[in-house]
């Protein structure tokens, strides 16, 4: 249905007692098509097997194979996923959450098809279902539809699917678990976590729920937290440990506190901070102006639009719906806000009673270590071997034979075309011919080129601002990303760090600072280099956000050396969790890294290049010479001469910002005593300078990561055109029909990749694989994909799905938030975006054909390739490859 749609979200999630199944569109046909696939499917089928290894060589060694299997092998090479797991296994021992939902990956194999459609028919019944439904199309034909689809082919069943709470424990326990040991690590000497997990109340309890909620966060979340001072600033730990705080996804709720990044020998000192730390708040309380920075942050939260509002509705009350909460009870925030202030008045001591009852007398907590052991791969795969032995010991010659003759069925299924002709499609006459037009105005505050946009923005205010980069010197390009996380969180003006950060949670929607690489839409050797600032605020509290961004600007702080050490240590310990999840991404960073001179910048700025740096930075002893580049960076970037700025506002409040935004300017600019006057530019809408390499000459490369994962991620890019380029749409509809029509089937159906597939963008064409059991066998579906799309082997119908497709995502909502920012940002202006959209309606199979030829055909492209993944002798004897 993916292609047969304008769905702007489908997918399906598994939460430790329920499954959701949500989808969205903005179109009234489309909606009927999906709710009706979505009603039949209810529950798609896995199979998860034994199968040979080739499917057509009865002789090759027979192995486990299975989507499934491969996706929670990828989920389990995760430390943090794997510590999480454990934790909700061991708090709750007694029932469903003592298990893994989405399957223990040597569990998997056990599981028959008998005891799959016994527990589809028991819990994916509709007797158990609940239906939601966000959006301004009309409920009855909504419920008309479920009713004569669903509702009223099956007879009502009273499922026994209620969740039990959990056996409350009448004295602490311990546990111990091992992980493998993270190569990327900030100290490889530190990589213990220990955490301490209290079990909790009914999240039926929606006033309670908000309550423990709201002191969660005053307890961990920013420097000013008890929590964050006990245990993150004497750097014990590089970060809190993956599950901290509140948890309200399971029927009983949980709390949890703890480090990772520790040495194993402090672990009896962190758990005595824990205790203590709880007895201080008892004793001291809360203060109310951290109080009052919640209930704000909680004002931002519910008037901020996001263009995923019903999907965050509909996650926000499943679990506790799902209990038989009421949902519409939870949605009542303002309720809960106005019962937590009466709460805090009738009784000060009101939050302090809840840490006694839930914290200090609870003797349901968990206390549990986890530490890196050099065997934890091996073990594994030795785990996996034994258990397929003994499968295969098990066997008949007779069962071999089925094994291998439903081996090469299901082979020929697959490589089948499937009839999705009993399946509802959109048309592409469906879709809308022209862009909807944004209205922007371009203006200046202090000489500074400025773009207004104006929307309803329900009393919130929208800044950001592009400051160049193209007059820092090289040798401070990788401190950049480092600079951007640090620079809001140092202190300024005559606030130190934990004034800033109580400013910022007061006054605004968060302030941040980001890398930002854009390449030129018409030239493959352009492209802009610079910082992008972002933040928002209530109307009322604009001229507060705008002496914040003076301070910084002004006045950061750069002299404590300690404040430093502890974000950057947090920093490294982030990187390097995110690869396990993200390496995909840091895969086709790393392919396109020597095709265009943006690529080198974004591998230097968000690839496995800053990644190892980061390590690097965090193993420095004395970090002083990084402190001093914090300032030489700053000169060069918060800079109004190299600067260009965006508001979204509400029509009523434009002026007023603008006034604020020109005093702001005014003001940065006035501080600068060796700069010269700010002139006003002659084109207040042009963008900062652009960088240009006019002899650029790309190169070909082939790079391997060992990691230490069970599973592979694997990318290939080809260098290609720029967005105003007339191959660039045909390049566009071919990567969706070459994903959706041969790689999925090759890399996932086939392969057991958890995903796979191509895109397009930013002038490259880029094959991708994630949590894949294979590698040199992906590199060659990608070649084989082109060779598909070269002897021209799709129907017009294809095409026309993949238009579809591709329109889902151009025509994707915009919030009224970032309205104007693909213009500012990229300077695709909407002509631009229209002259794309008529040529994407114009492309045929001649086109396509002739793209693939031109482009990604063996001799005409210049390519990269990255893979991330375990030990692979293969490639490591192969000349060709570069080994990291």
């Amino acid at each position: 249905m993916l292609n047969r749609s304008l769905s702007t979200f489908m997918n399906a999630f598994t939460a430790s007692d329920f499954t959701m199944y949500p989808f969205s569109t903005q179109n009234g046909k489309d909606f009927q098509n999906l709710l009706s696939v979505y009603l039949d499917a209810v529950c798609l089928f896995n199979h998860n097997r034994l199968e040979n290894e080739n499917p057509t060589d009865p002789s090759s060694p027979l192995v486990f194979k299975g989507v499934v299997f491969n996706e929670m092998k990828g989920a389990f090479s995760d430390n943090e996923q794997v510590y999480a797991q454990h934790l909700q296994n061991k708090l709750y021992p007694d029932h469903t959450y003592g298990v893994v939902s989405g399957g223990e990956p040597l569990a998997i194999p056990d599981l028959s098809w008998e005891q799959l459609k016994h527990f589809h028919a028991t819990h994916y019944h509709p007797s158990n279902a609940r239906f939601f439904t966000y959006g301004d199309l009309p409920l009855e034909q909504h419920l008309k539809q479920i009713h004569e689809e669903a509702l009223s082919k099956f007879e009502r069943t009273e499922p026994d699917t209620a969740v039990p709470n959990q056996v409350h424990w009448d004295r602490p326990r311990e546990d111990h678990v091992t992980c493998s040991p993270d190569v990327m690590a900030p100290d490889a000497a530190k990589q213990n976590t220990l955490c301490m997990s209290y079990l909790l109340g009914d999240i039926t309890d929606t006033f309670e729920g908000f309550t423990l909620s709201l002191m969660s966060s005053l307890m961990i979340s920013g420097p000013n937290a008890p929590f964050y001072k006990a245990l993150i600033e004497p750097k014990i730990g590089t970060d809190f440990s993956s599950v901290v705080g509140y948890d309200g996804s399971t029927k009983e709720a949980s709390f949890s506190i703890g480090l990772q990044g520790m040495a194993e020998e402090d672990t009896e000192k962190v758990k005595q901070i824990i205790i203590q730390t709880f007895d201080e708040i008892i004793a001291n309380g809360f203060e109310e102006e951290r109080i009052e920075a919640l209930l704000h942050k909680i004002e931002i939260q519910m008037k901020h639009q996001s263009t995923s509002f019903g999907l965050s509705l509909a996650s926000y009350i499943a679990s506790c719906w799902n209990h038989d909460g009421d949902p519409v009870q939870l949605l009542k925030i303002c309720d809960s806000v106005t019962q937590f202030r009466q709460a805090l008045k009738d009784n000060p001591r009101f939050l302090q009673e809840k840490v006694v009852h839930y914290f200090k007398d609870n003797t349901h907590r968990l206390t549990l270590s986890m530490s890196p052991d050099e065997a934890y791969l091996e073990k594994q795969v030795k785990a996996e071997e034994e258990k397929l032995q003994k499968k295969i010991q098990a066997l008949s010659e007779s069962d071999k034979k089925d094994i291998y003759e439903k081996g090469l069925e299901l082979l020929s299924i697959q490589s089948k075309t499937q009839d999705a002709s009993c399946l509802p499609a959109l048309n592409v006459s469906d879709i809308e011919p022209t862009i909807a037009v944004t209205h922007v105005e371009m203006g200046t505050a202090g000489g500074v080129p400025v773009q207004y946009c104006e929307q309803p923005t329900n009393g919130m205010v929208y800044f950001r601002a592009m400051c160049s980069l193209n007059s820092l010197p090289e040798d401070l390009k990788l401190y950049v990303p480092l600079f951007c996380s640090v620079i809001t969180k140092m202190g300024c003006g005559g606030l130190d760090y934990r004034q800033q950060d109580q400013q910022i949670e007061l006054k605004t929607g968060g302030m941040s600072i980001s890398t930002s690489v854009n390449p030129d839409y018409s030239n493959m050797d352009m492209y802009e280099q610079g910082v992008l600032l972002s933040s928002s605020c209530l109307e009322r509290n604009l001229p507060d956000m705008f002496h914040l961004w003076s301070d910084i600007f002004n006045s950061p702080h750069f002299d404590d050396v300690e404040r430093l050490r502890v974000l950057v240590m947090m920093s490294a310990q982030e990187l390097a969790n995110g690869i396990s999840n993200s390496g995909h991404m840091y895969a086709m960073t790393r392919a396109a890294r020597n095709l265009t001179p943006t690529g080198e910048l974004q591998e230097t700025f968000g690839g496995m290049e800053q990644v190892k740096f980061m390590k690097r930075v965090a193993e420095m002893p004395d970090l002083t010479q990084v402190l001093r580049t914090l300032p030489r960076i700053k000169r060069h970037i918060l800079n109004p001469l190299n600067m260009r700025c965006a508001v979204n506002a509400t029509p009523q409040k434009m002026s007023n910002a603008a006034g604020q935004l020109d005093n702001l300017m005014c003001n940065v600019s006035s501080n600068k005593k060796d700069r010269k006057p700010v002139q006003a530019p002659a084109c207040p809408a042009s963008r900062t300078p652009i960088i240009h390499y006019p002899n650029f000459k790309p190169c070909q490369m082939k790079t391997f990561f060992p990691m230490p994962f069970p599973i592979n991620f694997v990318s290939e890019c080809i260098r290609t055109v720029p967005f105003t380029h007339e191959d660039c749409a045909s390049l566009n509809i071919l990567a969706r029909m070459m994903t959706s029509k041969y790689l999925h089937g090759e890399i996932r159906e086939k392969g057991g990749a958890y995903g796979g597939g191509a895109r397009m963008g930013g002038g490259l064409f880029t094959f991708y694989s994630y949590r894949d059991p294979n590698t040199v066998q992906t590199l060659s579906a990608f070649r084989k994909g082109v060779d598909w799309a070269i002897s021209g082997q799709f129907t017009q119908q294809d095409i026309n799905e993949a238009k579809l497709s591709v329109f889902s995502a151009v025509d994707s909502p915009v919030a009224p938030s970032d309205k104007g920012m693909g213009r500012f940002l990229s300077g695709i202006t909407d002509e631009l975006k229209q002259a794309h959209r008529e040529r994407l309606f114009a492309v045929t199979d001649k086109n396509i054909v002739d793209v693939a030829g031109r482009y990604l055909g063996i001799g005409q492209r210049t390519c990269g390739v990255a893979i991330l993944g375990p030990e692979n002798d293969i490639i490591k004897k192969d000349p060709s490859w570069v080994v990291k």
